[in-house]
C-alpha cells in the first residue's frame, strides 16, 4: 500500500505536530544558508527541491528574501500538490519553476544541474537503503563545490523501510561524510522523531554522474 500524501500533509494543520516543527527547522536552515550566501556576495543562487510537495518548505523562505535572486526549481510527482505549489508561488509573488515529474529520475531535472542548494526533504524515510546510498553518493554531482544539501530523516517512522535498528539518521550522516560532505548543521530534538541535516560539498566538481534514482516503497 502507498501512503496518502494529501492526508499526510494535513498534519501541518497542527502547529505542535512533529511535521510542523520539522517544517520550521527546514525553513530556518534554508534561510540561514541563503543569507550566508548573500552576505558572502552571491547575487544569484540555483536551488533544486525534490519531492517538493506544495512548496511550503521553500516558497515562504524565498518570498522573504527579495534581495537575492534565487533560480528555484521544485519537482513534485503529485499533480494536485504541484498545482498547489504553483498557486502558492503566484500568491507570494515568487518566480519558481514547478515541474510535475518524478524526482526519482534525473531526467526530470538534469538541465538544472549543478545547483547551489539541493533539498531532499521527506525522501530518505520512504526509499530503500540501497536507494539512499545511491542518492547520497550522487549528490556530489548535483551540487557545485561549496553547494549545500538539506535533508531530513525520521528516527521512528512507522513501517520504516530501513534495515538499521538504531537511528537511521545517524547512518545517513555517515554516508554524507563518506561522500565528501562537511556537516554544517544537524537538528535532532529529544522530544521528536524528525532529524534535519545540512551538508556542504567540500570536494572538487565531479560532473554529472547518472546514478541518481529512487522509488518510494510506501
Amino acid at each position: 500500500m502507498t501512503r496518502d500524501w494529501h492526508e499526510w500533509h494535513s498534519e501541518y494543520d497542527d502547529p505542535a505536530s512533529s511535521l510542523s516543527r520539522r517544517l520550521a527547522d527546514v525553513r530556518r536552515l534554508l534561510g540561514a544558508d541563503l543569507d550566508a550566501r548573500a552576505d558572502a556576495g552571491a547575487r544569484s543562487v540555483r536551488l533544486l527541491s525534490l519531492c517538493a510537495g506544495d512548496g511550503r518548505d521553500t516558497i515562504p523562505v524565498l518570498a522573504a528574501r527579495r534581495g537575492l535572486e534565487v533560480d528555484a526549481c521544485l519537482v513534485e510527482l503529485d499533480p494536485t500538490l504541484a498545482d498547489a505549489a504553483r498557486s502558492a508561488a503566484a500568491a507570494a509573488g515568487v518566480d519558481v519553476d514547478v515541474r510535475t515529474a518524478d524526482a526519482g529520475s534525473s531526467a526530470a531535472f538534469r538541465d538544472r544541474l549543478p545547483g547551489d542548494v539541493l533539498m531532499v526533504c521527506g525522501i530518505f524515510g520512504n526509499i530503500s537503503d540501497a536507494d539512499v546510498e545511491r542518492c547520497v553518493a550522487a549528490s556530489q554531482a548535483l551540487v557545485r563545490p561549496g553547494g549545500t544539501v538539506i535533508w531530513t530523516r525520521g528516527s521512528r517512522v512507522p513501517d520504516d523501510p530501513t534495515s538499521h535498528r538504531a537511528d537511521p539518521a545517524e547512518w545517513v550522516r555517515g554516508l554524507f561524510a563518506a561522500a565528501g560532505f562537511e556537516e554544517a548543521a544537524f537538528v535532532a530534538p529529544e522530544d521528536a522523531s524528525y532529524r534535519v541535516g545540512v551538508c556542504r560539498h567540500a570536494g572538487a566538481e565531479l560532473g554529472w554522474a547518472p546514478a541518481w534514482s529512487f522509488s518510494f516503497v510506501r
